[in-house]
C-alpha cells in the first residue's frame, strides 16, 4: 500500500511537470485574449473593485506582469495556481480512492480546466480559491479547530474577491450542512470574512453599486429565447469533455454517500448547474460561469469511477478526448493558414500587429475606439499604455472605462478616433489596412465629450398619454473638476440633448429634447435644472427612456438611468 501511494505521488509529480510546461508554453506564445487585455488595464488602476468584477484578477496580473512584462507574466499566477489546484484536488479525492491514472485522464479531459490552465480572467483565481476552499473545508468540517476557521475565513474573502459566483459555493456548502450554524467558529468565519471583504463593499457603495446594476439588471434579456437554455445545456456537456463529458455526468449523479463533505460537493454540483439553468430564463448564460460546478462534477465522477474497474473503452475514448483538446491548444500557438478563415482561431492571431499599425497612425496621442471595452484594451496592452479609450455610446453597455479617469484626460485635447467603418462621417478620414481588417481614423483637435455627465428627471415620469408632449424638469450634473458648457456657439463639434425609448429590446430613433441648452454652463461638481419637452411614443406600453448628450462626431452617450415610463 505504501509503495502504491509512493508510485501515485511520483506519477502525479510527472503530470504536474508536464501540465505546468504545457501551460507555460501556451501562456508565452498565445496572444492575449481581449478580456485578458481588459483585466491588464484593470491592473494599471489597482482598486478595491471594478465595474464588472472584484479585484483579485487585477492583483494576479499586476504581480505577474511586474515580474515578467510579457504574456507569460500576465498569465504567470494562473499557471502557478492551476498546478497547485491539481495537487490540492488530488489531496481531496485521494482520501476516498487512489487511482492516479484515472485522476489524470479525467482532469485532462475537461476542456474548462485547460482554458484556465493559462488564460487569466476572474475565473482563474475563482478556480484556485474554490479548490482551496474545498480542501480546507474538508479539514474544518472534520476538525472544528480555530486554525481551520481562520484560514477558511481568509480563503472565503479571497474567493469573493475573485468573482461574485463564489457566493454560490458558500451558499450551497452551508445549505448542505446546517449544523455548521451551531458552531461558534462558524460565526467567527462569517465575521472575519466580512471584515476582510468590507473594502470591496464600501467601493460598491461609493460608486453607486455598478456591479449589481450591471449583472442583475443590465444583463437581463427583454424576453426569453429557447436557445438560451439549449445552448447552455450543450455547452456544459462539451466543456466537461466533448467525448467523455456525458459519462462524467452519469457517474456523478449515481454517487451515494453519507459523508458530509461529499454532500457539500453534491449540493454545489446540483445547485450551481440548476441555478444557471434557471438563469437562462432571463438571458444568455456564459458557458464558463459553471466553473465551480465543473470542479464538483470532476470530484464526484472520480470517486465513483475509482471505486471499480474503469472500462477499457472509456480509457481509449478519454485519450482521444485529451488528444483533441491538446491539438486545439497547439493550433492556437502555431498558425495554420487553412484554419485562419475560422473566426474562433483567427481571433488569437494578428492582434499585436494590429495594435502597432494603429499606433503608427496615432503616435503617442490618445486613441478613441467605439463601443468596445476589449478593443482599446488590446491596443493598450500591446502598446504598454493606457491611451486607448472606449467611447461607450447609448447603443452599448457601461463598463470600467466609464469609471476610470481616462475621459478626463481626453476632453479638450487632441486625439485619434478609430472606427471599423465610416459611420457616415462626412469629414476626411484615414483608411488603415490592418491585420484585423480595414479601419478608419479621424483626428480630433479638441475632443468634446460628456460621458460622465448625469441627465435625469427631477421627478420620475408618471403615466404618459400616447403621442403627447410631456414637460420634464431635468437635472444635469457635472462630475468633472472643470466647468462645462452645452452651448454650440464657437464650437467645432456640436452638442445635442436627445432622448430615445426602449421596448422589448428594441431602441427607438433618438430625437432632440426641446430645451434651451445654448446658455447652459455648469461649474465643476455642480448641477443645474432645466425644462425639456419630450414626446411620448405613439404606441401604448411599458418603456425605458434614455437621455443622451450627443457630441459630434460621436453617437451620443447614455447619460441617464434606464427611466421606466408607462404610456397609455
Amino acid at each position: 500500500m505504501l509503495q502504491t501511494k509512493k508510485s501515485s505521488e511520483q506519477i502525479l509529480l510527472l503530470f504536474l511537470v508536464i501540465w505546468t510546461a504545457l501551460n507555460i508554453i501556451q501562456a508565452g506564445f498565445v496572444e492575449v485574449h481581449a478580456d485578458e487585455a481588459y483585466y491588464w488595464v484593470y491592473s494599471r488602476f489597482l482598486d478595491w473593485g471594478y465595474f464588472d468584477h472584484p479585484p483579485m484578477v487585477a492583483l494576479f496580473i499586476k504581480i505577474g506582469d511586474a515580474l515578467l512584462p510579457s504574456t507569460l507574466g500576465l498569465r504567470l499566477f494562473t499557471v502557478i495556481t492551476s498546478t497547485l489546484s491539481v495537487y490540492l484536488l488530488w489531496k481531496i479525492v485521494s482520501q476516498y480512492a487512489q487511482n492516479i491514472k484515472l485522476f489524470i485522464l479525467l482532469f485532462s479531459g475537461i476542456v474548462l480546466f485547460h482554458v484556465y490552465g493559462f488564460i487569466t480572467t476572474p475565473d482563474s483565481p475563482l478556480f484556485f480559491f474554490t479548490v482551496l476552499f474545498f480542501y480546507v473545508y474538508q479539514r474544518y468540517e472534520a476538525e472544528n479547530k480555530i486554525k481551520w476557521a481562520l484560514i477558511l475565513a481568509l480563503i472565503i474573502a479571497c474567493l469573493l474577491y475573485s468573482k461574485y459566483h463564489g457566493i454560490l459555493v458558500l451558499f450551497f456548502t452551508i445549505l448542505s450542512n446546517l449544523k455548521l450554524l451551531r458552531r461558534p467558529s462558524f460565526w467567527f468565519i462569517v465575521v472575519i470574512s466580512i471584515v476582510a471583504y468590507l473594502p470591496h463593499i464600501l467601493w460598491q457603495v461609493h460608486n453607486n453599486y455598478p456591479s449589481f446594476y450591471y449583472h442583475v439588471i443590465d444583463r437581463s434579456a427583454a424576453f426569453y429565447k429557447s436557445s438560451f437554455t439549449s445552448e447552455y445545456l450543450l455547452a456544459q456537456l462539451a466543456l466537461a469533455g466533448p467525448l467523455i463529458g456525458w459519462f462524467l455526468y452519469r457517474s456523478a449523479v449515481i454517487l451515494k454517500s453519507s459523508d458530509s463533505f461529499i454532500k457539500a460537493i453534491k449540493f454545489n454540483f446540483y445547485g450551481i448547474f440548476i441555478f444557471f439553468l434557471f438563469s437562462t430564463l432571463k438571458g444568455r448564460v456564459e458557458a464558463h460561469w459553471t466553473l465551480p460546478g465543473m470542479l464538483c462534477l470532476f470530484i464526484l465522477a472520480y470517486i465513483v469511477m475509482a471505486r471499480k474497474p474503469v472500462p477499457k473503452w472509456f480509457e481509449k475514448l478519454a485519450i482521444i478526448n485529451i488528444a483533441l483538446i491538446v491539438l486545439v491548444r497547439l493550433i492556437l500557438i502555431f498558425p495554420i493558414n487553412a484554419l485562419m478563415k475560422v473566426n474562433v482561431i483567427a481571433y488569437y492571431f494578428g492582434t499585436e500587429k494590429w495594435a502597432k499599425q494603429i499606433h503608427e497612425k496615432a503616435g503617442d496621442y490618445p486613441v478613441i475606439f467605439y463601443n468596445s471595452f476589449q478593443t482599446p484594451s488590446r491596443y493598450n496592452y500591446y502598446n504598454r499604455s493606457t491611451k486607448g479609450f472606449s467611447y461607450d455610446s447609448r447603443l452599448y453597455r457601461k463598463n470600467q472605462y466609464d469609471i476610470w479617469p481616462l475621459e478626463d484626460s481626453l476632453r479638450n485635447k487632441r486625439a485619434y478616433f478609430v472606427i471599423p467603418d465610416s459611420h457616415g462621417n462626412k469629414v476626411k478620414q484615414d483608411t488603415i489596412n490592418t491585420s484585423k481588417g480595414v479601419f478608419y481614423g479621424l483626428w480630433i483637435d479638441k475632443v468634446r465629450m460628456y460621458q460622465k455627465v448625469s441627465v435625469n428627471p427631477v421627478v420620475a415620469p408618471a403615466d404618459w398619454k400616447s403621442g403627447a408632449a410631456e414637460t420634464l424638469k431635468l437635472k444635469i450634473t457635472n462630475p468633472y473638476n472643470e466647468a462645462i458648457s452645452l452651448g454650440n456657439t464657437g464650437e467645432t463639434w456640436k452638442c445635442y440633448l436627445e432622448y430615445g425609448f426602449k421596448k422589448d429590446g428594441d431602441l427607438s430613433e433618438f430625437k432632440p429634447v426641446v430645451a434651451d441648452i445654448e446658455n447652459v454652463h455648469i461649474g465643476p461638481g455642480e448641477s443645474i435644472e432645466i425644462e425639456g419637452v419630450i414626446q411620448a411614443p405613439a404606441e401604448a406600453g411599458k418603456y425605458k427612456m434614455i437621455l443622451s448628450l450627443r457630441t459630434e462626431p460621436f453617437l451620443g452617450g447614455r447619460n441617464s438611468n434606464m427611466i421606466g415610463v408607462e404610456v397609455r
